[in-house]
């Protein structure tokens, strides 16, 4: 399951780490240069709720500015059945 927020499809973005080597101009260097970079991934604040989904109460990721904006209906916590 790829996890992505349900109500706004943000996902995980690839980037890169770059690692820099020598002096800045403003230190009196000739410039720093891009010595060498690595993939990474930039992933989105996800957070785990129940919340009704078509109706239906259902545990999915939601990512922190949806949560603030409330564009979604908390379900109701689930109860203990006594057997």
């Amino acid at each position: 399951m790829l996890k992505e927020c349900v109500i706004c499809k943000k996902g995980a973005l690839n980037g890169k780490v770059l690692s820099r080597k020598g002096q800045y101009k403003a230190k009196g260097g000739t410039g720093s240069k891009i010595a060498r970079w690595s993939k990474r991934k930039f992933l989105p604040n996800l957070q785990k709720m129940r919340i009704l989904v078509k109706g239906v109460p259902k545990s999915v990721f939601i990512c922190a500015k949806c949560i603030k904006k409330g564009d979604f209906k908390k379900a109701l916590p689930r109860t203990k059945t006594t057997i």
